[in-house]
């Protein structure tokens, strides 16, 4: 290269001062070329491992995307669209990573690689170089002066030769090491501008590659409308939270504004005075529940009181339902008691266990609202003691107009109660909704409800197991006739395929059964949902059975779906009605009776409930369609049967005029040789016969007129 300094190679051997200067200044570049190196060598290692890095968080962050589906967030569905999303997100995410990974190999290979070849091949070599070249040099110094030290009276010894022929060696070493030296400082300087250019080249080349990769990775049409539709659901999004921000400060402030009074324990005196609600029968809020420790020491604690299914129910901030407190349907008395440490205190006490229960309210509003509500929840069976001087008259009032009445609607009282129970347990407020309403018309084709006295539960316990009635284990034939009856085992029995007109069987889920007066009715299988889910939601079981259910044409059968058994069989005359309720299509239940025993004439009547995983109006279908079939084979039966009785009876009647025919006596005959009958026995038999066809024809008649599937059973 044009004006370049050079060392050179024919002073060597000279080895002059200005030699040595310039060699100096050869060494001192390539000691400052070595440093700058190094420090070029790091940036490049940062860059490298920086990239790996971005690789490494782009794929960490493509897993953390996927996972979010599996997080199960409580207030998140199944079917959620953010979850999609963040998934195509992460598919987005993971050939921008495969970009990225490419990107880093070739910075690896372009930029690490050629630098580092040069400070190892280069300039480590010249280090290593410049020591030998010293260490010659330094050799060559003292051969030389030991030559020059030799005397003149011992030239002619042989010790001469030997120094002269040491510093042979030695100069001859010193000069090839200078030369080896000179050459590898020279090509430095050529080394220096290739070698600095080289990684820069390959970083360049490695992010052009990057970027042409990515643009058909990337930018595509498809790519585009995505984002764009993503960029305009959260600008909706963002749209949506300002107004719903704006209205929550506006509703914040309402709060606030109607809420002043509410944060005072007791009502100030320059507060206008409000009566309490003497007509409530729901109630929920917090009371001081106090606990006896010892005989002469007691607790209070502050838990979540509410009323439900005719029950004070109880329960704590840890805990994930409520208790039963007390049984408000048993007699008991409500009264205001006074203790020297509280004030606003009542307390409830049972009158058949003598069981008191001791509350304290923030004022005397709460205590007499409470005392209000726990008396109209008792319908009737409570008892008020001393009031206040102001609302007394209103309870007393209240308690009087409830003597004779019936409840409230239990709608109300069940979404009154929704708040209360924990979100722990969401599938079974998600049924107690559904069963919150009821009273919907009886269904096209539907008998009928049967008229009955009084409520329509008795009281009966409700059942969260399958009970069989006494009447439908009994022993019995499946075809109902006489005979040796045939017993079915319910821990043993198997499907036939002969005994059922449907092979379809139903995943049912069994919530419970009650007892009740009627035996059809929708309003009936409503109102006994709500009585289950109700005391399910009390009683915190949320456990349910599952069987497979079946429809023949003589028979509704439960089977264990874990190996076949069959664990109930209710035979379809003693399914009196069934419905799906009216908002939740996968509740439905039916109504069975059966008799109490073999001498009583008096029924009783069971309503199971049922939940189904698909719907419970295919199940209804099956039932309707099955009890058709069921009313219309014995009818068929009844005419079958008729018409071969008078097949059979036509049949004897055409052997006995045979018969007749083959009598060996015979008529006389007339001078012309015909037959002379006699006229009085010709006219009984003809009589005879007339009358026995007559009778056939009739009946036959009878049979065209009347059709199989309009007589009588």
């Amino acid at each position: 290269m044009p004006g370049m300094e050079r060392l050179h190679l024919e002073d060597a051997f000279e080895d002059g001062p200005q030699t040595r200067n310039l060699l100096t200044l050869f060494e001192a570049d390539a000691l400052m070329l070595r440093s700058y190196v190094l420090s070029l060598y790091r940036c490049f290692s940062r860059v490298v491992t920086a990239q790996k890095e971005v690789c490494a968080a782009t794929q960490s962050l493509s897993s953390h995307l996927k996972a979010y589906d599996q997080q199960r967030f409580p207030l998140e569905s199944d079917e959620s669209i953010l979850s999609s999303t963040l998934s195509q997100f992460s598919v987005f995410l993971d050939e921008l990573s495969s970009v990225q990974q490419v990107l880093l190999t070739q910075l690896s290979d372009n930029t690490i690689f050629p630098i580092s070849r040069f400070l190892k091949n280069d300039l480590d070599e010249i280090l290593s170089l410049k020591e030998v070249f010293q260490s010659a040099s330094d050799e060559h110094e003292q051969s030389l002066a030991t030559y020059m030290k030799f005397p003149k009276k011992k030239e002619q010894d042989k010790s001469r030769q030997e120094v002269v022929d040491e510093l042979y060696i030695a100069r001859k070493k010193s000069h090839q090491t200078c030369l080896h030296y000179y050459t590898a400082l020279n090509s430095l300087q050529y080394k220096r501008k290739s070698s600095l250019l080289e990684p820069l080249v390959g970083l360049m080349n490695a992010q052009k590659t990057f970027f042409e990769i990515g643009r058909e990775s990337v930018i595509r049409k498809e790519v585009d409308e995505f984002v764009g539709n993503i960029n305009a659901s959260v600008l909706g999004v963002q749209s949506e939270l300002k107004e719903a921000s704006q209205k929550m400060r506006q509703q914040i402030e309402t709060i606030e504004q109607n809420s002043i009074h509410r944060y005072y324990a007791e009502p100030l005196p320059d507060m206008p005075h409000v009566s309490p609600n003497c007509n409530l029968s729901q109630k929920a809020g917090y009371l001081f529940l106090r606990t006896k420790l010892t005989l002469l020491s007691s607790r209070w604690d502050r838990c979540y009181f509410f009323i439900q299914g005719g029950n004070l129910m109880c329960q704590t901030k840890d805990e994930v339902a409520g208790s039963p407190v007390l049984d408000l349907n048993e007699p008991n008395k409500t009264e205001i008691i006074e203790i020297e440490d509280r004030r606003f205190v009542f307390q409830i006490v049972q009158l058949s266990n003598k069981k008191t229960v001791i509350l304290q309210a923030e004022n005397a509003f709460e205590r007499d609202e409470w005392i209000a509500t726990i008396a109209n929840a008792s319908k009737g069976n409570s008892s008020v003691g001393e009031m206040s001087a102001v609302d007394g008259q209103g309870v007393r009032s209240t308690q009087e107009r409830l003597h004779g009445s019936t409840s409230e609607n239990s709608s109300s009282s069940i979404s009154a109660v929704l708040a209360s129970v924990p979100a722990a347990v969401p599938k079974v407020l998600d049924m107690l909704r559904d069963a919150s309403s009821f009273g919907r018309s009886n269904q096209p084709g539907m008998p009928p409800s049967t008229p009955s006295e009084g409520t329509f539960f008795p009281d009966a316990p409700i059942q969260f197991d399958i009970i069989m009635p006494r009447e439908d284990v009994k022993l019995s034939r499946p075809d109902g006739g006489d005979g040796v009856p045939q017993r079915i085992n319910p821990f043993n029995s198997r499907l036939n395929a002969a005994d059922d007109d449907s092979h379809v069987k139903h995943a049912v889920r069994f919530l419970g059964s009650q007892q009740v007066n009627i035996d059809r009715g929708d309003a009936v299988i409503m109102e006994t949902v709500r009585q289950i889910m109700a005391a399910r939601a009390i009683y915190n079981v949320f456990k349910m059975t599952e069987f497979q259910l079946t429809v023949s044409s003589n028979s509704l059968r439960l089977f264990d779906p874990a190996n076949g058994n069959i664990t109930a069989e209710f035979t379809l005359p003693n399914v009196s009605y069934w419905a799906v309720h009216n908002e939740n299509k996968r509740l439905f239940g039916f109504i069975t009776h059966s008799q109490d025993n073999a001498a009583s004439d008096k029924s009783t009547f069971t309503c199971y409930i049922f939940e189904c995983t698909k719907s419970g109006e295919e199940i209804c279908h099956a039932l309707t369609t099955a009890a058709k079939t069921a009313f219309h084979l014995p009818m068929q039966k009844q005419s079958e049967k008729v018409q071969v009785q008078a097949a059979e009876e036509k049949e004897l009647l055409l052997a006995n005029i045979r018969q007749l025919q083959d009598k060996t006596d015979l008529p006389p005959l007339s001078t012309h040789g015909n037959v002379v009958l006699d006229e009085s026995r010709e006219s009984e038999e003809a009589a005879s016969v007339l009358t026995t066809v007559g009778e056939i024809s009739t009946e036959d008649r009878h049979e065209e007129e009347c059709p199989s599937h309009e007589k009588p059973a």
